[in-house]
């Protein structure tokens, strides 16, 4: 059963989508109840996302480096090759698209590697925000260029310092 809730966060208002229990999406904005793609968030629920919320408090407010969620996406084995690729960016770091496209084996994907990141659902948990054109320049992101920089900066701030240290390379949430 797939069920949703509108939360805030120093961003905005996000929607967190599940289904069974199962993270699917978090989107940077709430459903329009007039639009017929609301019901892809199914029903609103006030409970069973806890977790979710929890954790998402704890990354903004500086104390949580990635996210250890039950967490399920569509896409194509190339999409999920390169969504596990991003997952791997440790806090506070970038790569850019072309670096992706070489880690995945071809640097002539760096495009590909970009449609793929367009199509993640998992905003924040699947830190697609960390991927940055060739010179660093903040392009293509789901919730926005000023949110990707706030994020970027959350994540390079003096106040995450050791938050980046515990996080580095590990993957272990803080």
């Amino acid at each position: 059963m797939r069920s949703h809730k509108v939360i805030t966060s120093p961003l905005g208002i996000f929607t967190l989508v599940a289904e069974d229990s199962v993270l699917i999406a978090v989107e940077p904005s709430a459903p329009d109840p007039a639009s017929p793609v609301a019901s892809r968030y199914g029903l609103a629920a006030d409970t069973g996302f806890e977790a979710a919320e929890r954790q998402l408090d704890e990354y903004f407010d500086g104390r949580r480096c990635c996210f250890s969620l039950p967490i399920s996406q569509a896409g194509t084995p190339f999409q999920q090759q390169v969504w596990d690729a991003v997952s791997a960016i440790p806090y506070g770091q970038t790569r850019s698209y072309k670096q992706l496209a070489l880690d995945l084996g071809d640097a002539a994907k760096a495009r590909g590697v970009g449609a793929a990141l367009s199509r993640n659902a998992l905003n924040i948990v699947v830190p697609t925000h960390r991927v940055v054109g060739a010179r660093g320049a903040l392009t293509g992101y789901s919730g926005g260029v000023d949110a990707k920089r706030a994020l970027l900066e959350l994540e390079a701030g003096p106040q995450t310092g050791a938050l980046r240290q515990q996080c580095s390379g590990s993957g272990v949430p803080a």
